[in-house]
């Protein structure tokens, strides 16, 4: 089991990733090919559920691109069966409360920093893989390479944001920029003053706990400013925009327009 991506974060790059909302192997292969570093299954939104995920994953694995997902709910369920087919992390939306992330860890995490359901499943080579030989290295081995992202998309979120980030467990923080701005009142007004200090404060409470910062980008040059900042994850855009907007630019090319 490994997590080229935290590793990577870890040794000071920041590294960039795409929501996937495609489906089909081939487009996962292709994000692969492409350089990218990660790449968001989003069962939140795509019509994903636990068994096309489980394929998209073996896909990411096999081109180097690592797999997280954004499971839909914070369901025991919804967290535990995406660990057990191999997601390296979790990004998980709607988080309102502390109590929310207490939770997530004891379901995603196992002993001694949460209460993840035991088995041997396919992330563990169902029991084949040499670090499930002991169980105290198959527990450590899964808590430290996959990663629990609650995600910052709400008021409550961002009014808790110090303490959640400081949670054991807690691997990081994934921003979710449109439902933030929504959720204080200034829908995708992004250089409104409050939704400026609000992605500060969230960066900073990262930092300060040690956490990884991540944050979605839907152009570029938003991206380019976010790495810049000091952002350890960037998401530009989403898979199905670039394919559109690839498809736009050649027609607009090709007939003068």
């Amino acid at each position: 089991m490994e997590n080229k991506m935290k590793e990577k974060m870890l040794h000071g790059e920041s590294v960039l990733g795409t929501f996937f909302e495609l489906g089909g192997s081939t487009a996962v292969e292709c994000l692969g090919i492409s350089g990218l570093d990660f790449l968001v299954i989003d069962t939140e939104h795509g019509p994903f559920d636990v068994e096309s995920s489980m394929d998209f994953i073996r896909v990411a694995e096999l081109r180097g691109i690592t797999p997280l997902v954004r499971v839909k709910d914070g369901s025991r369920s919804s967290i535990l069966k995406m660990l057990d087919v191999g997601a390296k992390g979790l990004v998980v939306p709607c988080i309102e409360t502390i109590d929310q992330v207490k939770q997530l860890v004891e379901y995603g995490k196992y002993y001694p920093t949460g209460k993840r359901g035991f088995t041997y499943a396919r992330a563990a080579g169902y029991g084949f893989e040499s670090f499930t030989m002991n169980m105290d290295e198959f527990f450590n081995t899964c808590n430290e390479k996959t990663m629990i992202l609650p995600q910052c998309e709400t008021q409550g979120c961002l009014d808790h944001i110090e303490e959640i980030v400081n949670i054991d467990g807690v691997d990081g923080i994934f921003i979710g920029p449109y439902d933030l701005s929504i959720g204080m009142g200034i829908p995708a007004q992004f250089t409104h003053p409050d939704f400026v200090m609000a992605i500060d404060r969230i960066f900073k409470a990262c930092k300060d706990a040690g956490k990884f910062s991540f944050i979605y980008a839907a152009d570029s040059n938003t991206a380019k400013k976010y790495v810049a900042n000091g952002f350890d994850g960037v998401a530009i855009t989403m898979d199905a925009a670039v394919y559109i907007n690839g498809f736009k630019a050649i027609i607009k090319e090709v007939r003068g327009i």
